[in-house]
């Protein structure tokens, strides 16, 4: 970073944002449970936990779950395919466009398996996810200390605003799914910059910027547009810089109409 460039606050959604799997899918799989997503579906339809925090009351209360111990959350980790180029991206946000963006996650998956699928990548201490007290003999999970799911999101990201001593205007929040709504309005609202990743139909309303891509990289280009106002032919040029070519950038609204036929109308067509 330049003596002149400014400080920034990056913070990144994991599941399906930096990765492609939904960490309790991929956790159930390892401890043989094959229904995981009918859980959650069932959680979902009786309201009994906010969004994103269904894999903490599973943990928590359900038999089959409840064997589940940090090694097994380690393990999970490893197991998670991550999107492309998250060191790049994660390289280029400490010197960008002359400012350094502190790279956080903030995510209401287990911590140790943010941790150990980001190993040498993000540092451990920039990632804040569900966190656990165990039971000091038998390891199993007593508690829930931390869970930044919905409005935890918030907490997370205005003490690490606060930390940092930034405005909203240096702030960069990145998700994908119905967890990162209340976050997204939150930043939204305190002019920071607010990127979706995925089509999620009450998410993308919200974003400022949605970008879908395979390529964690992908996020820079509304953060280098809206922020430092770069042209096309510049951003370009950073990614072909480190082996990237934009081979297909495409700028779509879509919008999505279902039209059915009122009563009233039909009566019309019949006479």
């Amino acid at each position: 970073m330049t003596q002149s460039g400014k400080q920034y606050l990056f913070v990144s959604d994991f599941d399906q944002t930096l990765s492609f799997n939904d960490s309790g899918l991929v956790l159930s799989k390892l401890i043989g449970v094959n229904d995981f997503s009918e859980r959650v579906a069932g959680l979902s339809d009786i309201n009994l936990v906010q969004q994103g925090g269904e894999l903490a009351y599973l943990l928590l209360h359900d038999p089959e779950f409840r064997r589940v111990r940090k090694e097994h959350l380690t393990a999970v980790g490893k197991q998670i395919r991550l999107k492309a180029n998250i060191a790049l991206l994660s390289r280029l946000l400490r010197d960008l466009a002359g400012h350094e963006f502190a790279f956080h996650v903030a995510s209401a998956a287990p911590e140790e398996v943010i941790q150990s699928a980001l190993e040498g990548i993000v540092p451990a201490d920039h990632i804040h996810g569900m966190r656990f007290r165990y039971h000091p003999v038998s390891g199993e999970i007593e508690s829930i200390v931390r869970l930044p799911a919905g409005y935890g999101k918030v907490v997370v990201v205005d003490q690490l605003r606060t930390e940092m001593r930034i405005g909203y205007h240096q702030l960069v929040y990145v998700g994908d799914g119905s967890s990162d709504v209340h976050v997204m309005l939150h930043v939204n609202r305190l002019d920071g910059l607010t990127i979706a990743v995925s089509e999620n139909k009450y998410l993308t309303p919200i974003a400022k910027r949605t970008v879908l891509s395979d390529d964690a990289s992908s996020v820079l280009v509304p953060i280098l547009e809206d922020v430092f106002k770069w042209e096309p032919s510049r951003i370009r040029a950073l990614f072909e810089s480190h082996g990237l070519a934009l081979q297909a950038w495409d700028k779509v609204q879509t919008d999505s109409i279902t039209l059915s036929r009122t009563t009233s109308a039909a009566q019309v067509a019949v006479q």
